[in-house]
């Protein structure tokens, strides 16, 4: 067990901050095999903790906790044995940090919003406020959004007082991206009554494109808002009109894209926006 990370992380929990461990690479722990594909109950892709009663550190940012009990229980030792950092969950604490990724970021931060408490990450800084809000990745070139649902590492206490959550925060979450232009549509004539095959292309070309379209999706390192309703404005422009997607295909593109930190609802309002972009 890594003694320094269960230091601090009872040093945290015994304040109150919900903690976890992550893997190398700043991921959390995957879930157990009891716990795969949401066989335990809880909502997918670990948004919420649901009624599982797993012991392991299996859920994410939903896993984090206070309980020093379940912090050096044996499956969480074992987590801590492999972890490589600590991590907290800002939203259950009150706090939202907005994380600057590189220099450009933080130019832009200081330029931008009202200064507040700032910790020193690998390459850039985070910047944390007083107040709450709903996670966001890619608000903004080298920017990500840390608060509910969402885990941030731990770095220190940083430096500086900290402010309230302002509107120009707020405000980073609810721009939607421009749409980009619609690919060329083979077939576009009007819609097929739905679930019989493309006319145009053959299954495995669907097939291909879904696959394509979710590996795209969870390639995205930033911009992950903007990286889903491109690929979705994508999808449906090549199949959206021939009937040839069905609610198994739109439900793999929304399930990439809540693994990469989208809410379900974001999902949904982008998937609008991009047909309402095509006009369907």
């Amino acid at each position: 067990m890594n003694e320094d990370l269960m230091r601090t992380a009872l040093a945290l929990a015994a304040s109150r901050v919900p903690v976890l461990p992550l893997r190398v690479g700043k991921v959390p722990f995957g879930n157990c095999r009891r716990c795969t594909g949401n066989a335990c109950g809880g909502r997918p892709n670990m948004k919420t903790p649901g009624p599982c009663a797993c012991p392991g550190v299996c859920h994410a940012w939903a896993a984090a906790t206070t309980d020093p009990h379940v912090l050096t229980s044996p499956a969480w030792s074992a987590a801590w044995r492999r972890a490589a950092t600590v991590a907290y969950h800002p939203g259950a604490v009150g706090l939202t940090v907005v994380d600057l990724d590189d220099t450009a970021a933080i130019d832009w931060a200081r330029a931008t919003l009202p200064p507040t408490r700032t910790v020193p990450t690998t390459r850039g800084e985070h910047w944390i406020y007083r107040g709450t809000m709903t996670s966001h990745n890619g608000v903004r070139p080298g920017v990500d959004i840390k608060s509910t649902m969402s885990y941030a590492r731990w770095l220190g206490p940083g430096a500086g007082r900290m402010a309230a959550l302002p509107d120009s925060v707020r405000a980073l979450a609810v721009k939607e991206p421009a749409p980009a232009r619609p690919a060329p549509h083979a077939g576009a004539g009007p819609a097929l009554a739905g679930g019989g095959e493309c006319p145009h292309r053959t299954p495995a070309y669907l097939a291909r494109g879904i696959a394509m379209a979710e590996q795209r999706i969870t390639a995205a390192s930033s911009a992950v808002h903007a990286t889903v309703y491109r690929t979705f404005l994508a999808v449906l422009s090549t199949h959206g009109r021939c009937g040839c997607l069905t609610d198994t295909h739109i439900g793999r593109l929304f399930a990439a894209a809540q693994a990469k930190g989208e809410t379900a609802r974001h999902c949904a309002e982008a998937w609008a926006n991009a047909r309402a972009a095509l006009g369907m």
